[in-house]
């Protein structure tokens, strides 16, 4: 493999290789198209998902040289004194384009001095100069900024998109990703395409067959086994809890990750109960599945003695979100078991 970090090495160059943001897309190419691109552009979305990416892109499509195009990251640079050097050396023409574009990232770490001394300028910009902000935190972006840029929302990839783009780059780096690898890898990456990379390329260099299987990627991962999570949803179909609750006090035993744990319990929850009462979107979602994983879902879905409904998939929703709050990290999920296996008097 190469030493160049795998986000890095195929991070899109152009507007055709960018993933999962089509509604941004077709609208930037078609400002492109009738020579309307706006002044300013603010990108809004959760880290990793392509914004810096395309900002690039977009630079390079207005006709910016790399020589012209700036990036500055607002966390590093908070202050009035920075945003006026910024106002100094933008009034200068470009070095060999038509056009400057400003990258600036992470602009709502901006001081509230630092902001409205970049209002003046978003006001009066000069004719060559077109900046393109992002950020992670729209509610701290002032609306007199937001009310001078257009701006884009971008969307967190679903998992699907995460497993199709690693299962491609693990290929096009000599391996073979198992389809519950991918899917194991678009859920630890939670909506990051750079996550999403960082996870993969982690995987493949511990990789001694280029063959990952589920069991690999776990061991890298520190996952938790599958095995434990079908065990509590078996004994949750059972009605019963003592093999559920040993399961989770085994995952604590691995070090395994609660919130992942839980994560990939609410996933298989959701897809039986779909397999039960909408089968065509149920196979869709365990399409991705290993096909033991697959299989031990549709066997339960068709079980009708199985006490697994509706109100277990809210109590372990329910679970997942008091985790992170949680002193004990199993304990949200071990009340849930108890109470949704005790008899109801």
């Amino acid at each position: 493999m190469s030493e160049l970090s795998l986000y890095r090495k195929y991070r899109p160059e152009t507007f055709k290789d960018v993933l999962g943001q089509d509604h941004v897309i077709k609208v930037l190419q078609g400002a492109l198209k009738e020579g309307h691109p706006a002044h300013a552009y603010l990108f809004v979305g959760t880290r990793g998902i392509g914004k810096t990416s395309i900002a690039r892109i977009l630079a390079t499509e207005l006709g910016a040289s790399p020589r012209d195009i700036y990036e500055m990251d607002a966390a590093s640079n908070t202050g009035v004194d920075n945003v006026r050097q910024l106002r100094e050396e933008a009034s200068v023409l470009p070095f060999e384009s038509k056009r400057k574009v400003y990258i600036i990232d992470e602009v709502h770490m901006l001081s509230k001095g630092a902001f409205n001394a970049f209002l003046k300028l978003l006001e009066e910009p000069p004719e060559h100069v077109i900046f393109i902000l992002a950020t992670t935190e729209l509610e701290k972006v002032p609306d007199t900024i937001q009310s001078r840029c257009q701006v884009f929302t971008f969307k967190k990839p679903t998992e699907k998109v995460l497993g199709e783009m690693v299962t491609k780059i693990a290929k096009a780096e000599g391996f073979t990703l198992e389809k519950a690898s991918a899917e194991l890898i678009a859920l630890l990456a939670d909506g990051s395409f750079r996550d999403a990379l960082s996870v993969l390329q982690k995987i493949l260099a511990s990789s001694p067959d280029k063959k990952v299987s589920i069991e690999e990627a776990i061991l890298v991962t520190g996952a938790p086994r599958l095995e434990l999570v079908q065990r509590v949803i078996s004994d949750l179909s059972k009605g019963t809890s003592e093999d559920a609750l040993s399961a989770i006090g085994e995952a604590v035993t691995d070090n395994a990750d609660m919130a992942v744990f839980a994560r990939l319990l609410l996933q298989r929850l959701r897809t039986l109960l779909m397999l039960r009462y909408a089968p065509k979107l149920g196979k869709e979602l365990a399409s991705d599945m290993a096909d033991s994983d697959r299989e031990f879902l549709e066997t339960l879905a068709k079980d009708t003695t199985s006490k697994i409904n509706a109100e277990t998939l809210r109590k372990c929703i329910l679970a997942s979100v008091e985790i992170h709050r949680a002193s004990i990290s199993q304990l949200p999920l071990e009340l849930a078991v108890m109470e949704l296996t005790t008899p109801q008097v």
